[in-house]
């Protein structure tokens, strides 16, 4: 099952938000100030939940709640990819994944790629940007010239990258390293595996 999860980054109105909002989720569940974007990506949350101190003002009528103390160990994005997961979504998509705070930014991507390694299909999304965990092999839709960047959490090994303009074949990536960071798309499909380590494959959207 498809599900959206909306969180408190930013989020643009692109060409690419606009494709993907064509075809809506079987779930929707607004993380607190997350809720903000349900209009831009014309959904309607099924869910609610937090502890709603970044949603002050906001009333969203005849949509449920679940709310949570301020004092907690957990960021309201966990919250809401809990009760995904609960429901049976098997692909999630954070979006407004990416601005605003940086430690909820990062620990939005380490959450990410934990839920990867537990068999998730996760994507984060702002609409101008966005990021998908690669652990072994990732094939993503692409548009010609757009900037397509794997950031290596770990070092990699074994790295492969196709359907750019500077592709590799088994290459080494120490983690952190700019070697990969801004190629170019120059196909539909961009294609990336690896045999060791974690990383992000980022895409630029215009």
């Amino acid at each position: 099952m498809n599900a959206w999860i909306l969180v408190g980054g930013t989020l643009t109105d692109t060409p690419e938000l606009r494709r993907r909002r064509e075809t809506p989720p079987a779930l929707v569940i607004a993380a607190d100030g997350g809720v903000r974007h349900a209009s831009l990506l014309q959904v309607e949350p099924t869910l609610w939940v937090g502890d709603f101190d970044s949603s002050d003002g906001l009333d969203v009528r005849n949509v449920e709640r679940v709310t949570v103390p301020r004092d907690k160990n957990f960021t309201d994005a966990e919250l809401a990819l809990h009760h995904a997961r609960e429901a049976g979504a098997t692909h999630v998509t954070f979006w407004g994944a990416f601005g605003g705070r940086l430690d909820h930014t990062l620990a939005l991507v380490l959450l990410a790629l934990r839920s990867a390694e537990e068999g998730l299909d996760v994507e984060l999304h702002s609409g101008d940007e966005s990021a998908v965990p690669l652990l072994a092999r990732v094939d993503v839709r692409a548009v010609l010239g757009q900037i397509v960047s794997i950031v290596a959490v770990d070092d990699l090994a074994g790295l492969t990258l196709r359907g750019v303009r500077w592709p590799l074949t088994d290459a080494h990536v120490k983690r952190g390293s700019g070697h990969t960071v801004s190629n170019e798309a120059s196909d539909r499909v961009v294609t990336a595996t690896l045999t060791r380590g974690r990383a992000l494959l980022t895409q630029r959207w215009s």
